[in-house]
């Protein structure tokens, strides 16, 4: 009996990506109702990966393959979430970078950046272990992926990733950290195009007006402004199994309240672990719908999700420990805006795990409706979220092995 529930416990957690083609999903139930149709569906097939399955989707759905490095663009099958529909380079041609010099305006053929501005789609890979220090923010394309799967990338010490007016872009499986201010410069964002930039934030990756967007397995830290801000319009992201430290305002996913191009903003958040040394914005919300499921929160300093200007935020499946601090228990935290607006905003919290104290302030309709526009996964049951995220941020993959 113990070993068929075992199996079912399995098959639930197998869940096959599906593309979708807008970047504003108009009924996310039906994303969640193809998740459960993939569960039911599911066929003595999958039991092939039940000696190397995590629990969690997206790893299981290439992790398992010992022959990952022949087959990397399966990886663009994997995304969950309102993120899904990002193929990245799949199809596109593999670009390997040699070389870790950088030339904002005339980039030399295997540095990264000039694979990154190419028209075509294609799927970056690194000869070796790097450390990139760029010159000015890394202007990408789109249907580019970057995959570090198998050595050690470090994106550090200069302006980091910009993802702006593109569609279709996968980063995986690298390290993103002390990145800093930019700008006042020529930067190319094209083979046929480069022009000024003003002065940059200093984020890690800077997503704006971006759609079809998937972060995957990076470990962020200590930059100038924000680890992962999304901004002016962008939409279909999913930010999922990366690991963030040291650092204080860790991700915006909306400009200000004024901006209302970002009230169709969908963003999935899930399975990451915010960690040590982070103070607040896990995320920061604004105007749009949030689906944050399955994270382990297990450090911050002020609070963990924060919103203004009506965010719809539906927290499901997460860990949060508190702190020590008997003044910064909650969780949650509505920036600037009197309870008699704050109260009618949908955010809810549903399985959550509230430990050392954490207490999670729910507000809005209770209907399950109003959350269908932040609904993009079956969420596990927090009790798994220890295992689900245990190998969030960068991983360390051999060729010929399951990574």
């Amino acid at each position: 009996m113990a070993l068929h529930l075992f199996l079912l416990l399995i098959l639930l957690s197998l869940i096959a990506p599906t593309i979708t083609h807008s970047s504003h999903v108009q009924d996310p139930e039906l994303i969640v109702q193809e998740v459960q149709e993939k569960i039911y569906n599911a066929t003595r097939r999958n039991l092939g990966y039940l000696s190397c399955g995590t629990g969690n989707p997206i790893d299981d759905c290439w992790r398992c393959d010992s022959k990952w490095a022949k087959n990397r663009q399966r990886l663009a099958d994997c995304a969950i979430g309102f993120g899904k529909g990002a193929i990245g380079g799949k199809n596109g041609k593999i670009y390997v970078v040699t070389d870790t010099k950088d030339d904002p305006v005339n980039p030399k053929p295997g540095t990264l950046r000039y694979g990154v501005i190419q028209d075509e789609p294609l799927w970056i890979i690194f000869e070796r272990d790097m450390v990139i220090k760029l010159k000015e923010e890394l202007m990408l394309n789109s249907f580019k992926t970057i995959d570090g799967r198998g050595t050690s990338v470090h994106i550090a010490g200069g302006p980091c990733i910009t993802i702006q007016y593109v569609t279709n872009i996968i980063v995986h499986g690298i390290n993103v950290h002390d990145c800093k201010r930019g700008g006042n410069a020529n930067v190319r964002d094209s083979p046929s195009h480069y022009g000024w930039r003003t002065i940059s934030d200093g984020d890690g990756i800077s997503i704006f007006g971006g759609s079809h967007i998937w972060i995957d397995h990076c470990s962020l830290s200590s930059c100038t402004d924000g680890l992962i801000d999304a901004i002016h319009g962008s939409t279909a992201i999913t930010i999922s199994n990366n690991y963030m430290t040291h650092h204080n305002k860790v991700m915006l996913l909306g400009h200000s309240d004024s901006e209302t191009r970002d009230k169709n903003m969908q963003v999935t958040i899930a399975f990451n672990h915010f960690g040590e040394g982070l103070v607040q914005r896990m995320p920061r919300c604004r105007h749009g719908y949030f689906h944050v499921v399955n994270n382990d929160y297990t450090h911050w300093e002020m609070y963990a999700i924060g919103g203004s200007a009506d965010p719809t935020i539906n927290s499901q499946g997460n860990r949060f420990l508190a702190p020590n601090d008997p003044n910064n228990k909650e969780v949650t935290k509505r920036e600037k805006w009197p309870q008699s607006a704050w109260k009618k905003w949908n955010w809810r919290s549903q399985g959550d795990l509230l430990l050392n104290g954490a207490f999670f302030t729910t507000s809005g309709a209770e209907a399950s409706s109003s959350y269908a526009r932040a609904s993009s996964l079956s969420a596990r049951p927090s009790s798994y979220v220890g295992s689900i995220t245990v190998n969030a941020g960068a991983l360390s993959c051999k060729q010929g092995s399951h990574c």
